[in-house]
């Protein structure tokens, strides 16, 4: 076992779905899992409390709101080892190891971004704990880690369903080939059928680009389909998924566009929102 899968676990409804997906991945990939949950830091809130208040009043009540961002900050690092050991218990329990269950606080990404070092692929939910599931806006961290993370990146969708083809969105652009090579070294694809989609105009160069990419696919075992549609990418990718059913969609996090290298491709923004499926990025 030399890969490791660093999942990232809080207290939300995807949770669960991470630790599914990350269990059908380290199994695919012969892979260790090590966990992770990230605890902000406490924010400075009661500084102005009590600004009107008689000296010793005044004393007495920073004592006490002191006292309770303690306790505050006690049952937050209990919730995040239940959280930890709710997470180990869902992967040992589907016969997978876990490596390490770790409990850091500070900023998000940075902490993250220093954790992610020996792993592999980061495993993260599209949305988060404070987010409404009702809504399409994504987690708050989550498009600033796709940003300054330097690994693939699987978004797991809301619910674990098992996985049997990839949707593969190619634009020719240098993170598309980066992602066609990754599929084909990777084991986390080996024999799932490959969905390779293009959206725009068919031109020779379009088709040709689609063929290099075949060629890499078919050269390392895999069943691939090509395809060239026309429309918008992110309408065009969601009926995709709608069709395919129990499917993962690959893509890069950057469009072939150089203005969209500034920012996360709104191609990949519009798919995390809407998809339903779990999206691979890669930068």
């Amino acid at each position: 076992m030399t890969s490791i899968i660093l999942a990232l676990v809080d207290g939300s409804t995807y949770a669960k779905s991470v630790c599914d997906h990350a269990a059908w991945a380290a199994a695919r990939m012969q892979a260790g899992v090590d966990l992770l949950h990230v605890l902000d830091r406490p924010a400075a809130q009661h500084s102005d409390l009590s600004g009107a208040i008689t000296l010793g009043a005044r004393t007495a009540l920073l004592d006490e709101l002191a006292t309770l961002d303690e306790q505050r900050s006690k049952l937050l690092q209990q919730k995040g080892r239940a959280i930890l050991d709710d997470a180990r218990a869902i992967l040992e329990a589907a016969g997978q190891k876990v490596v390490g269950a770790h409990l850091r606080q500070g900023e998000f990404v940075e902490t993250v971004i220093e954790q992610e070092g020996p792993a592999g692929m980061i495993m993260i939910g599209k949305r988060g704990e404070e987010a409404d599931v009702a809504s399409l806006r994504l987690g708050a961290h989550l498009e600033r880690f796709i940003r300054a993370s330097h690994k693939p990146v699987f978004v797991a969708s809301r619910a674990f369903r098992p996985i049997d083809s990839v949707i593969v969105a190619y634009d020719g652009g240098a993170s598309s080939r980066r992602l066609v090579d990754h599929i084909a070294r990777s084991p986390l694809f080996a024999g799932l059928a490959i969905d390779l989609v293009t959206v725009g105009q068919t031109t020779r160069e379009t088709e040709k680009s689609q063929e290099d990419a075949r060629a890499i696919l078919e050269a390392a075992g895999l069943s691939v389909d090509t395809t060239i549609l026309p429309g918008q990418p992110e309408t065009v990718l969601a009926d995709r998924v709608a069709q395919n059913g129990a499917c993962l969609v690959a893509m890069g996090a950057y469009g072939h566009s150089r203005i969209r290298s500034f920012v996360l491709g709104s191609t990949t923004s519009d798919m995390l929102r809407s998809c339903k499926a779990p999206v691979v990025l890669m930068r």
